[in-house]
């Protein structure tokens, strides 16, 4: 734990659960409480070669601005229990566990947010959206999932079946293999339309919370229309 100080920020990791990927780290800023929370969520498609350290600035700045930030870690594609669900439902139990922080640190859990990069972006806004979930869905993990006050998606992807598309013909163009979201969610929109309603932001949709979408206009791996499609249908 980092000390605490007009110099440092606290900070502490937190398990989740009991398997090695899912944990969190905690930053409280150098203030008095009830603090407002940032859950935070790295990108990297998905996969296991990118993990929370290359978040982590944007969370110790945020925590300096007098912002809690819950920096979530989470299983990935290329790890045992990653993908479908288990990436989606890591996720969900991470920002459910905040009732259980909260009964140690002074969080304001009335004032709770999510953001995320890539495919953090997709996470912050699927969190946002997940009680719109069937009851019976594989990535539903509870009948009470914790409510966001709003969402914000840094070049995140908001659409997983546009996403698909674009990796689809990328992969004709450039004769290779590279779908993260087919390796998310283990198929194509035909093979397993299911998930991909049920795991795409934009089939969510209305997610009922204000959401901000940030994406570079000359972004060469999410392109921005991911981004401008999914404002087209975006209705709080």
């Amino acid at each position: 734990m980092e000390g605490n100080n007009e110099n440092q920020l606290a900070i502490k990791r937190y398990y989740y659960g009991d398997l090695d990927y899912q944990f969190g780290d905690l930053r409280i800023p150098n203030s008095e409480g009830p603090h407002p929370v940032a859950v935070v969520i790295h990108g990297g498609y998905w996969k296991s070669d990118v993990a929370l350290d290359t978040i982590a600035d944007l969370a110790k700045s945020l925590t300096k601005h007098g912002i809690a930030t819950w920096s979530i870690e989470y299983r990935r594609v290329g790890q045992a229990g990653g993908g479908w669900p288990g990436t989606l439902t890591d996720a969900a139990l991470a920002i459910d566990y905040l009732a259980e922080l909260a009964k140690n640190v002074n969080l304001d859990l009335s004032r709770v947010v999510t953001i995320g990069h890539s495919a953090g972006g997709h996470l912050a806004l699927w969190l946002a959206g997940r009680h719109r979930l069937p009851e019976k869905s594989a990535i539903n993990t509870s009948n009470s999932p914790f409510a966001v006050q709003g969402a914000i998606s840094l070049a995140g992807v908001a659409d997983l079946s546009l996403m698909e598309d674009v990796l689809s013909a990328g992969e004709k163009i450039l004769k290779n293999k590279f779908n993260p979201v087919r390796d998310l969610l283990g198929g194509t929109p035909l093979e397993v339309p299911e998930r991909y309603e049920q795991a795409s932001p934009i089939r969510l949709l209305p997610l009922g919370v204000p959401q901000v979408l940030i994406h570079g206009a000359l972004d060469n791996i999410i392109p921005i229309g991911i981004s401008q499609g999914y404002k087209k249908w975006l209705i709080v």
